[in-house]
């Protein structure tokens, strides 16, 4: 008797239509304040519950909920006018007969508390039934009815929910095998839309996305690595599409479990639709939902149930992608759908040694990241995905201080050219091989077009804007680094470190003003990650006693030798050098903290034998001699022009 087939997503509402077997969810419509039809064998169905009123019973998927009668007669009251006010007057004549002597306010909020308990919202956060203080109370989630009589399973649709009404291994198994034995690969559950949205009003229109993480089905944390890689796998499928602004994965995730409405999201992130979904994995089986809501309407506009093989993984993740872009009329470019549909069969097993890799590595575990890519390339020697990781975790090792860049870099470009043998549509793997031939191999031309083919690729990967931002700004080219990094922004709102690069952009280009202003707005201020750029904008402006007292504030090692002796400490300056040179006698460290430092205290023999020691090494900020304001006092000394030559700087 449910009117949803597929596991459904909790608080949205979602529509199915078998033609073939007279099964149908209909919209409630009143007629006179009343329900449009109200026959008795019709169930009514609303988000993951459903209302059967001849039975008086409440279920959510398939399992009745306890809930006593007064709050049952609420919720069908409540059903029978979706949409509008149900006052607390109307409410008290339909529970209460007119001699019956009770306190009426103090039972009705009672009975409207245990209804909210059984269907799992809150009155501050209400998903189902608002509150009008003083007034009464609405029913605000979608609301379908469907005839309860004379209806037959389809035969080779997924189990309807009542028939798991938990998700755990033994029912995962059971699902499993059911599906193993369906005719299809795959067994779309095409939803029916709510309303013919598509050639409405331009308020439907969708332009820019984000997709939520996908809640894994299985409840089972070891689970969550495949499932926010699930996530992350289809925001970059949708990110390949050029005529949408897609929001990045570290964005999003912020909101895993998050109790925040839809509209409260979309405002967050600045987006016109949101895609939520769900993922349940057995074995070498999964099945993913996935709908689209208009986030300025809070409408559902799409909704689908894929099965799968892991093998074919990489495959559906492109078809729901190409599926998205379908629905929102968004018209693919012959290279997008080229992108979109040449997905290779992979490995299961190396598929998920895969994203393990992926967790770990998100998660700054970078050794054991590499190991699990090791792992999946030996299951898979020709997983193009798992040479990307492999290279993105060298490059990440050498940024960490946790190998030499001269040991990282070469395995970093080795794994990336692998990669992109195998597959040269990897957008960030483009980007990454030009940061390495800039960053390493000191090439200053060349790696553009590195930075252009992902951009190309993946139009909307904060991480390629971020890398090609930097890359701009390192050779010069402020305006345009700037403007790469702020469209980075646009699709990563909430992840500070690209601001921070932002703020070290308007230092390097002495736009001092800009960088504080940007610098002092992140949630991150109290971090060193942003104090430190914050005082180089400070004393760039020779705001020395505000500089001073960001840096007096950061708690790891300090960076701020040259904010010290700019700012006349000279004691605290040539503190925090030997402090650094100790430090990097146990880890990879860049000296060109300290050669600045001796740039302002006047020490230009000191300043350049740092500045040659980073050169021997290979350090990542040698790259920033050509603008960085703290060498100007050596840019007529002989010396550092011949340095800028053997780095490849043009003049």
């Amino acid at each position: 008797m449910l009117c949803l087939f597929s596991t459904p997503i909790p608080s949205r509402p979602s529509l199915l239509r078998n033609t073939g077997q007279q099964k149908e969810c209909y919209t409630l419509r009143r007629r006179g304040g009343q329900i449009a039809d109200p026959n008795q064998s019709r169930i009514i169905c609303f988000g993951l519950f459903e209302v059967d009123p001849r039975a008086g019973e409440l279920r959510k998927n398939g399992v009745k909920i306890k809930l006593q009668e007064q709050p049952f007669q609420i919720l069908l009251a409540l059903l029978s006018r979706p949409g509008d006010i149900v006052t607390r007057e109307e409410l008290c004549k339909q529970l209460w007969a007119e001699d019956t002597f009770v306190d009426f306010d103090h039972s009705l909020n009672a009975a409207i508390r245990r209804l909210r308990d059984a269907l799992g919202e809150s009155a501050e956060t209400p998903v189902f039934i608002e509150t009008l203080a003083r007034r009464g109370y609405r029913f605000i989630a979608p609301v379908d009815r469907h005839i309860k009589a004379g209806v037959e399973q389809q035969p080779h649709a997924f189990p309807p929910a009542r028939a798991i009404p938990r998700i755990n291994r033994s029912s995962v198994l059971a699902l499993a095998a059911i599906v193993t034995t369906t005719l299809g690969l795959v067994v779309p559950l095409n939803w029916t839309r709510i309303h013919d949205w598509a050639g409405g009003a331009g308020r439907n229109r969708i332009e820019s996305l984000a997709v939520l993480p996908l809640e894994n089905l299985s409840h089972d944390p070891e689970q969550e690595y495949f499932t926010d890689g699930m996530t992350e796998e289809l925001i970059t499928n949708l990110s390949k599409i050029g005529a949408l602004r897609v929001i990045s994965r570290t964005s999003v995730m912020q909101y895993k479990g998050a109790r925040k409405s839809l509209p409260q999201i979309a405002r967050e992130l600045k987006v016109d639709g949101i895609i939520e979904g769900s993922v349940l994995r057995s074995g070498n089986r999964v099945r993913i939902t996935a709908q689209l809501i208009n986030a300025q309407t809070d409408q559902h506009l799409w909704g689908e149930t894929y099965d799968r093989d892991l093998r074919e993984i990489l495959a559906l993740q492109s078809e729901v992608a190409r599926t998205v872009a379908q629905e929102i009329r968004v018209s693919l470019t012959p290279q997008e759908h080229k992108y979109l549909s040449n997905a290779q069969i992979v490995d299961p097993e190396a598929y998920q040694l895969y994203l393990q890799g992926r967790h770990y590595m998100l998660l700054e575990q970078l050794e054991k990241g590499r190991d699990y890519f090791e792992q999946a390339i030996e299951k898979d020697p020709s997983f193009a995905l798992a040479y990307a990781g492999l290279a993105d975790c060298y490059r990440y090792l050498s940024l960490s201080g946790s190998l030499r860049p001269r040991e990282a870099y070469p395995k970093a470009k080795v794994a990336a050219l692998k990669a992109l043998a195998l597959d040269d549509n990897l957008a960030e793997t483009h980007a990454a091989l030009g940061q390495i031939r800039f960053m390493f191999e000191w090439e200053w031309s060349s790696p553009e077009g590195d930075f252009k083919r992902a951009v190309q690729l993946n139009p909307s990967s904060a991480d390629v804007y971020s890398l090609y931002g930097n890359y701009l700004v390192k050779t010069g080219r402020f305006d345009e680094g700037i403007a790469a990094l702020k469209r980075a922004i646009e699709l990563d709102p909430l992840t500070d470190p690209v601001s921070v690069d932002l703020g070290w952009a308007y230092f390097n280009s002495k736009r001092y003003d800009d960088g504080i202003a940007e610098l002092r707005m992140l949630s991150s201020l109290n971090l060193d990650l942003v104090r430190v750029p914050l005082a180089f904008n400070y004393a760039g402006k020779g705001l020395y006693n505000q500089a001073l007292a960001e840096c007096d504030k950061v708690q790891g090692p300090s960076l701020c030798g040259w904010v010290y002796a700019v700012s006349g400490k000279r004691a605290e300056a040539l503190s925090n050098a030997r402090r650094l040179a100790e430090i990097s006698t146990r880890r990879q460290m860049s000296m060109i903290w300290i050669a600045a430092m001796y740039t302002a205290l006047g020490d230009k023999e000191e300043a350049f034998r740092f500045l040659e020691q980073n050169y021997s090494e290979h350090t990542v900020g040698i790259t920033f001699l050509k603008v960085a304001p703290e060498f100007d006092p050596l840019r007529s000394d002989p010396r550092f022009q011949d340095l800028l030559r053997r780095i490849g700087s043009p003049p």
